[in-house]
């Protein structure tokens, strides 16, 4: 069923506040969550042809703690909360009191439900996918869209993470101590997870999952505004910002794909670029930076370059250095190759690709080849160059990627040509 944007907006936004009181009021994620979302289902109906009421968030939460009710009844369980909770007087959906204290506490509880959909004993699938359904207020349906999978499939995954949290013990609360940063950690990558997703999918025809890209960033603003003064929050939300600026430049009229180098920069979004900038510049005075707000300075000096002729290309490659240093990985490793080949030459590019070779989990990862292959060009081996992209182009899933690396293949190269999944 199509919904107006408005109503969608609205609802998304309303999720984790309605969400958030009932596992207060009543514990039990599972069945709350459920019951939010034939709430949100029966607002999709209603909504748009009877008008959003005069206190939405009211309504979901009458609707969702009905439906609960309801359930427990039809059930014949929690015979002594049905007790309970069958003298309360019934209300109407559509003119719903609710308590000013449980609705002051709306905004903590969107960031306790992001730490329970990052339990850790989900793995990193299973707290994407109830966290897009259960704080972003996307159907399964629309999860599994996004993912390319079947929507019974994405529905199995979500119930069996539920039903993981459950069997893990998890409650509603917020952690405490180290396990509250180490569960902001989990929040954080699932985000930038989300993001990643829909800035370059995975697989498919479309190179962008705009609806993703925006709940991504939507969300983190909200985390953002619970936490304020953490760097890496403010980091991811200015690296998302920035990245996110040059989506409209990165496919051509045709669809395909555009390479940083050979962008027309006219058409990134300026206000992005200048709000991400600030984030992340404020955020690096605050104290020793983590990896969100590293990948964040790079990206803004990337966005700093009129041309890619001017990109201060030793700023970038000293800071991979670091991040390498704070947060080691491969993919940190193969992105430092570019800019290692663009600062002292193709051959210390390819001498630092070449410790990747032994990493299993980027043996057949097709970025390694797309990124051999242009440093390859740069070295001016181009029989060997578009050996690399062939390869990358059968091990990429993505149709505009393949796409592209075939007619880098195909063509005749030329050493400005930049690769693809390096800086796009």
């Amino acid at each position: 069923m199509s919904v107006d944007a408005p109503v969608e907006g609205l609802l998304r936004e309303l999720t984790p506040q309605v969400l958030g009181v009932l596992v207060r009021r009543h514990g039990q994620f599972d069945a709350c969550e459920d019951a939010v979302q034939e709430a949100l289902l029966a607002a999709t109906v209603q909504w748009p042809k009877e008008g959003i009421p005069d206190n939405p968030w009211a309504w979901l939460l009458t609707v969702a703690d009905r439906r609960l009710i309801d359930h427990w009844r039809s059930e014949r369980a929690r015979r002594n909360r049905e007790a309970r909770l069958a003298v309360q007087a019934p209300v109407d959906e559509h003119i719903a009191p609710a308590p000013d204290d449980e609705r002051a506490a709306d905004h903590d509880d969107a960031l306790t439900l992001l730490f329970l959909c990052c339990h850790p004993a989900l793995s990193a699938a299973s707290q994407v996918a109830l966290t897009l359904r259960a704080v972003g207020g996307l159907t399964t349906a629309q999860i599994a869209g996004a993912f390319l999978v079947p929507e019974a499939t994405m529905a199995q995954r979500i119930s069996r993470a539920k039903q993981r949290i459950k069997a893990a013990g998890g409650r509603f609360g917020r952690p405490a101590g180290p396990e509250q940063a180490e569960r902001l950690q989990a929040v954080l990558h699932v985000l930038y997870l989300i993001f990643n997703e829909g800035y370059t999918a995975s697989s498919g025809p479309e190179l962008h999952r705009t609806d993703l890209t925006a709940e991504a960033i939507r969300l983190t603003r909200a985390v953002h505004r619970l936490l304020p003064d953490d760097g890496e929050v403010a980091g991811l939300l200015a690296l998302m910002l920035l990245t996110d600026a040059r989506r409209a430049a990165r496919t051509g009229a045709d669809g395909g794909l555009v390479p940083l180098a050979e962008q027309d920069r006219t058409r990134w979004d300026a206000a992005a670029i200048d709000e991400g900038t600030a984030l992340v510049t404020d955020a690096l005075t605050w104290g020793p930076p983590g990896p969100y707000q590293l990948q964040a300075a790079i990206a803004a000096v990337h966005a700093e370059a009129a041309a890619a002729d001017d990109t201060d290309w030793p700023q970038i490659l000293a800071l991979y250095r670091l991040l390498a240093h704070v947060s080691p990985g491969p993919m940190v490793t193969l992105n430092q190759s570019v800019a290692a080949a663009m600062v002292h030459g193709p051959q210390a590019g390819l001498d630092l690709l070449d410790t990747l070779a032994d990493d299993e989990r980027m043996a057949d990862h097709h970025r390694v080849w797309a990124v051999r292959g242009h440093l390859l060009d740069l070295a001016g081996d181009h029989d060997a160059a578009r050996e690399a992209y062939r390869t990358a182009a059968r091990r990429t899933t993505s149709l505009p990627e393949r796409r592209y690396l075939e007619t880098r293949a195909a063509r005749e190269v030329r050493p400005a040509d930049g690769p693809t999944g390096a800086q796009g």
